[in-house]
């Protein structure tokens, strides 16, 4: 699973409160506010080690910085390196565990392995944790087309079946759909082609804008195809460091939501892998735009 490496120092994070940030003024003068709503959420990954040793701890203190959501990974396709501690319980245990923090979990992260491999027993854990979204977290990365396409095959028929059992299946990109190319059109846009839209959606992560695409103008051309996107946010002056949503980074966050209507996106999860001290700061700002 292809993710940047996480910040020795992540477990001794600060909650800050108060945070000026330039940006929102910007926003709200254009009147975003009650434009569109959707849950503001996180993704479980950034705090995987604390979410490790003390999974109702952590939940209940994203709670207090202001979000609703978390986006979970599956405890057994993640483990040993990863969530180990959490495979101890059933779908509704852990659920139970989510929703006593006060926080909801309507989609969750399941390796290709899980999916292709023990695709029932998923799908049992989804309904008894009442999720929504089945998302593969990664899988498509042929080197060939054909391989790519076959790969696009296999997902289909699991997307299929996540349908059948009354469920969403979903993908979610990384950086390298958009490096990686065949005769010059990034891989990304032969999956959307090869992807049947009625079984399989798509969870856009924000982070390519690193490789100069935006969220906003796949929304737009591929309108309905999404579920959800990662948000992350970069320096102006340095595209490589993630800054707080909404403080003067490359994204423009009008042009994202008001695509975000157009593309279909029911949940977004802040994902700041660099540094989980912008959980506060993005908090504060989505709460005040959505």
């Amino acid at each position: 699973m292809k993710r940047r490496k996480f910040i020795k120092n992540s477990s001794k994070f600060i909650i800050s409160s108060g945070l000026v940030l330039p940006f929102q003024q910007s926003l709200l003068s254009k009147n975003v506010i009650n434009k569109i709503s959707i849950p503001i959420g996180f993704q479980s990954w950034i705090l995987r080690k604390e979410i490790n040793e003390d999974i109702s701890k952590i939940l209940k203190t994203t709670y207090r910085m202001g979000y609703r959501h978390v986006e979970m990974c599956s405890p057994s396709g993640y483990a040993p390196h990863s969530f180990a501690s959490l495979t101890k319980y059933s779908g509704k245990e852990l659920i139970d565990i989510i929703n006593d923090s006060g926080l909801e979990c309507k989609s969750c992260h399941f390796t290709w392995d899980e999916l292709e491999n023990n695709l029932d027993d998923r799908i049992n854990f989804a309904h008894q944790m009442g999720i929504k979204h089945m998302i593969a977290s990664s899988g498509l990365n042929g080197r060939k087309l054909y391989t790519l396409k076959e790969q696009c095959n296999t997902l289909n028929k699991i997307g299929q079946k996540i349908s059948n059992a009354g469920l969403i299946a979903g993908y979610h990109n990384h950086n390298g759909e958009f490096e990686q190319k065949k005769n010059g059109i990034p891989d990304y846009d032969i999956i959307l082609k090869e992807l049947d839209s009625r079984y399989v959606k798509m969870q856009f992560q924000v982070a390519v804008i690193q490789e100069g695409y935006k969220a906003e103008d796949y929304f737009n051309k591929y309108p309905g195809r999404f579920i959800s996107a990662h948000l992350q946010d970069y320096s102006i002056n340095n595209i490589k460091e993630q800054v707080i949503l909404g403080n003067d980074g490359v994204i423009d966050w009008v042009n994202f939501f008001e695509a975000a209507k157009v593309g279909g996106i029911k949940y977004v999860f802040v994902e700041m892998e660099s540094n989980p001290v912008n959980l506060q700061g993005s908090a504060n700002y989505l709460n005040r735009i959505l």
